[in-house]
């Protein structure tokens, strides 16, 4: 099997496996912090097949497009994710600005949700979507500068390229620290994770993605809830693409074996947030968004001043 095919399967595995298994290591890391064995860590797996067994109940309300939102956001998520390199520079579709394509593609996914939060004319779901209008308008710029960063620092123009490159500029390590920092705070709030929002709240003056979601079921569900960790999937993997000092062309198994590692990390860590800080108050979670924009500023402003480039 040649090397790239031997990526494309690997990216493909990934894709599927660790949204489930990002999530169970998530949940051990807490219960281990609460001194209790917690669930297995495929156990998101076994609740997805039980959800995939019910028949969805569709309020009387609702059009075709909810029903059918929750395939959508999931398409999104999986082809955003086949734009991602989580394996180094490799990625299954690249080309050049496809980092645009890729942002876009997840903005969609924020659209459909939201229309599909508003279409039963619930209040509660419609809170949910205001929120996350509000947050997503934080997010987005942080995450399109971090792009531009990255294309400054390497001046490459695909989204593989500006992440297998960056090991080799100039004052890598000041770079990628603020980057990495910036993309766990995205990642808290893209995949509704702790001190951002709470994927285990039900009460709904704290809800922002939970509360979207309260009127899916069955199948409908299993996607929207698939989709929520194929996106923390695309972030860890962001970050494990910075710290991964393997070309996965050149030594493609340690660059295989050390992302999926660094993937596992970054979601011990997010459990160890989970389980020592609370859920922010909303009023304080725009500034903790806006922080990612900063950090993200600090990168972009240390390539200018030193003239990084490869």
């Amino acid at each position: 099997m040649s090397t790239p095919m031997l990526l494309t399967l690997a990216h493909i595995v990934m894709a599927l496996m660790m949204p489930i298994l990002l999530v169970g290591v998530i949940n051990r890391t807490k219960s281990w912090w609460a001194a209790r064995k917690g669930p297995s860590l495929v156990q998101t797996f076994h609740d997805l097949r039980r959800l995939l067994q019910k028949r969805p109940v569709v309020s009387t309300t609702a059009t075709p497009l909810f029903r059918l939102s929750a395939y959508v956001v999931l398409a999104c998520a999986l082809l955003a994710l086949s734009f991602v390199p989580i394996l180094g520079q490799f990625s299954p579709l690249s080309f050049d600005q496809d980092f645009v394509v890729m942002a876009y593609t997840l903005g969609l996914a924020r659209i459909v949700l939201m229309l599909s939060a508003m279409d039963v004319g619930s209040p509660f779901e419609a809170m949910g979507a205001a929120r996350e209008a509000s947050f997503g308008a934080f997010a987005e710029p942080a995450l399109f500068l971090l792009l531009g960063t990255l294309s400054a620092a390497t001046g490459m123009g695909s989204f593989a390229d500006m992440l297998g490159h960056l090991h080799n500029t100039t004052y890598y390590a000041l770079i990628v620290l603020p980057l990495a920092l910036a993309l766990l705070i995205l990642l808290q709030t893209e995949a509704a994770r702790v001190p951002v929002d709470d994927p285990l709240t039900h009460l709904e003056l704290t809800m922002i993605h939970e509360v979207m979601i309260l009127d899916h079921s069955g199948p409908e569900l299993a996607a929207m809830q698939y989709a929520a960790g194929l996106k923390m999937t695309i972030y860890a993997g962001l970050i494990a693409t910075l710290l991964n000092p393997f070309a996965p062309l050149d030594a493609p198994l340690a660059a295989i074996v050390t992302s999926v590692l660094l993937m596992l990390v970054v979601a011990v860590v997010v459990g160890c947030f989970e389980s020592l800080m609370a859920r922010l108050p909303l009023r304080w979670v725009p500034r903790y968004v806006w922080l990612a924009g900063w950090l993200v500023a600090l990168a972009a402003l240390t390539v200018g001043v030193t003239g990084t480039s490869l």
